[in-house]
């Protein structure tokens, strides 16, 4: 049931904003006068389909639509969409139209402005659709986040190589002082971070990052876990420790003898003595206690924790509008610093480079709009950066091509963008295969 979920969230994730990118491509065109032949979400290769406009039951219903413009469907192959454009050059390498002379509704007889618009359309609904969707979340939900003010990390064993300890507090990363304790290893890689200064105790210390292990900090879950402290913040009524003298404020400090800096620390300790009575050295206001404390099968002692301190923003109509644009903004910088990392070999984030598979596990196993949102308005970015590369198949690839005219007044030929556009398919293809192989690598 929970990879049911995964999948219909990634599936209709994706159907959005290919249908949102591809609707950009459209209401330009139509704008213009440029006739649109198709509007197909997913590839109908080898002109197979799910579904057609002009199909024979769908144009007995709705006989207008066998004499439109325009063919509306689903292909087969859920690898994307298109928006066949009349006089275009693009991936259905349909050359046999181009071989007549212009025509006033075709794409190429168009000014230059024009078709730099038409190819922008699709990035520039992706970047509109993150902003409506990250302002609906302000208005909404607000912001919520650990702050990273006083907060102490329980480190990886990447990050303890690294020298980080438990309990350091981040106090700056260069520069940069962070403010969400969320976002701390995303922070200290895509900033490329030299120096990050620590509150040890109470000593400030110096660590010097060593960027050979960029690589190895993309590929860690979880560097920097929230570190925990033992608080007592309830005792549960039907658990193996109710009036066992436990109460709200009792600080947990030994078990067994054993130190317990933070609640992962007695993690292990308890699992240790599960099923079997324990003292427990604990302080209570100026106090300290030792109690004798019933440990259960699966190593837990039926006490809840004081949650860490979050840091809630709510936002009024305008105000939304504001945070939804700055969200966008901050998102947009962050996934502009992944991609400097991925096309830089030496940092091997191209290893971390993921396919559907990688996108679909990123959903939670039960649907949750604001994550769902969230996570759309994310994808609707990547999607939009993605497509900004200058890569032929790609807008970004078009609109190059369309500026080099522009600027020079000289425009490339058909069969120069033919040849450019099979390249430019070439190499996404092999960006696919290797997503698909970095996806498999992990899975095994």
């Amino acid at each position: 049931m929970t990879v049911l979920i995964k999948i219909v969230q990634l599936i209709l994730a994706l159907s959005i904003l290919i249908v949102l990118h591809e609707l950009g491509h459209f209401t330009f065109a139509k704008l213009f006068g440029i006739r649109v032949e198709k509007f197909f979400l997913f590839f109908d290769v080898g002109g197979k389909k799910l579904f057609s406009s002009k199909s024979s039951w769908f144009t007995k219903i709705f006989p207008r639509a066998a004499s439109a413009e325009t063919e509306y469907g689903i292909g087969w192959l859920p690898l994307g969409g298109y928006c066949k454009i009349a006089g275009m050059i693009d991936e259905s390498m349909d050359l046999d139209a181009l071989k007549n002379e212009p025509q006033p509704w075709e794409f190429r007889a168009h000014p230059a402005w024009q078709r730099l618009l038409v190819m922008s359309g699709g990035v520039l609904f992706n970047f509109i659709g993150a902003v409506v969707i990250f302002c609906l979340i302000m208005g909404i939900w607000g912001r919520a986040f650990i702050p990273n003010e006083g907060a102490q990390i329980y480190p990886s064993a990447l990050a303890k190589e690294m020298g980080f300890r438990s309990g350091d507090h981040i106090l700056s990363m260069d520069d940069y002082e962070p403010e969400n304790f969320g976002t701390l290893q995303a922070e200290l890689v895509r900033r490329d971070v030299s120096t990050v200064k620590v509150l040890r105790g109470a000593d400030t210390v110096d660590l010097y990052i060593d960027h050979a292990l960029t690589g190895r900090m993309l590929q860690e879950g979880d560097m920097f876990a929230l570190a925990i402290p033992f608080a007592v913040d309830s005792v549960d009524a039907s658990g193996p420790n109710a009036g066992a003298g436990l109460e709200r404020g009792d600080r947990l400090i030994a078990v067994g003898g054993s130190e317990v800096a933070f609640l992962q620390d007695a993690r292990p300790l308890l699992e240790a003595y599960s099923g079997n009575c324990v003292e427990a050295t604990l302080i209570r206001g100026a106090d300290t206690l030792v109690l004798p404390v019933q440990v259960d099968s699966a190593g837990r002692i039926g006490v809840f924790m004081q949650p860490p301190a979050v840091r809630r923003q709510e936002f009024g109509f305008l105000e939304a509008i504001g945070a939804g644009i700055a969200l966008t903004g901050e998102t947009v910088r962050g996934y502009l610093q992944d991609m400097k990392l991925v096309a830089t070999p030496s940092t091997g984030a191209y290893k971390s480079v993921g396919s559907f598979i990688a996108i679909g596990q990123v959903f939670p196993d039960r649907w949750d709009w604001y994550q769902f949102m969230y996570l759309l308005a994310l994808l609707s970015i990547m999607l939009g950066v993605m497509n900004l590369l200058p890569i032929p198949a790609l807008d970004g690839g078009h609109i190059l091509f369309t500026l080099y005219e522009m600027l020079t007044g000289r425009k490339p030929s058909d069969r120069f963008l033919a040849l450019a556009q099979m390249i430019g398919m070439g190499l996404l293809i092999l960006l696919m295969l290797l997503a698909f192989g970095n996806d498999i690598g992990r899975l095994l």
